[in-house]
């Protein structure tokens, strides 16, 4: 079985294409149509500036294109960036794991990213199934986490993020993960707290490294960025007989396959 993650990509809705370029179409109209007088009132010439607008009304295929060419332009560098990724991955996942915690057999040749939030319900959803698998194939995957906080919808994503990446100096990322998950619904710094009491942390220490934490988080979510991931848990996996992006659904099937 073969996947390649660029495949992932152009399967977007075409409303959702259709919506994005009216967008930009918009707002380059708005932009064209707004900042002149605004910024620059005194020196653009009003008949050149009514010319300009006549020819964006005539032809607004021109804009239509010019947006779609761009559009063309950064999916092509999105592939290009998730295939040179795929091929680091095969070649050395470990410089693709970098230092991000990881468990399960150390052996094997099965390699699975997770980009998660600890805030997030479908990811607390995985995190059951994934102890799962990862109890039944003890010997056969080794897991990885990479943070994405949604930040944008999550109010606790990065705190709790940067809390594990804390816990996680000390030896205790999992215990913590498996912790945060469990109490998703009081994630606050009473919860931060109590846990690392709870796992015995060096308060002291705790404290501290949670003001170190945001490189590493960062670096986790630039990777994301750069393979075009916007939502969790994402997973891609690595395996002797499947590499690319893989469902949740399909993954006890690829370990099954994976000699």
């Amino acid at each position: 079985m073969s996947f390649s993650m660029s495949k992932l990509f152009d399967s977007f809705s075409p409303l959702i294409q259709y919506m994005r370029t009216w967008a930009a179409i918009s707002l380059l109209c708005l932009v064209v149509a707004w900042s002149f007088p605004a910024q620059a009132a005194s020196r653009i010439d009003p008949q050149l500036e009514q010319q300009v607008l006549q020819i964006i009304r005539e032809h607004p295929e021109a804009i239509i294109e010019s947006v779609q060419a761009y559009q063309q332009q950064q999916q092509q560098k999105l592939k290009q960036a998730q295939q040179a990724f795929l091929q680091d991955f095969k070649t050395n996942p470990q410089t693709v794991i970098g230092e991000s915690p990881t468990t399960g057999s150390t052996q094997s040749k099965t390699v699975l990213i997770e980009f998660s939030d600890f805030q997030c319900p479908y990811c607390a959803e995985a995190h059951k199934t994934l102890k799962q698998l990862l109890a039944k194939y003890p010997d056969k995957v080794k897991l990885v986490y990479k943070n994405l906080p949604l930040i944008s919808i999550h109010a606790e994503a990065l705190p709790s993020a940067t809390a594990a990446w804390a816990a996680y100096q000390q030896g205790k990322f999992w215990e913590y993960h498996d912790a945060l998950f469990t109490n998703q619904k009081q994630l606050g710094q009473a919860l931060y707290l109590d846990i690392a009491k709870k796992l015995n942390l060096d308060l002291g220490k705790f404290k501290r490294d949670l003001n170190l934490a945001t490189p590493a988080i960062t670096k986790d979510v630039q990777l994301a960025e750069k393979l075009g991931v916007s939502g969790t848990p994402f997973f891609i996996i690595n395996s002797p007989t499947f590499s690319g992006v893989a469902q949740l659904a399909d993954i006890e099937n690829i370990l099954t396959a994976a000699k």
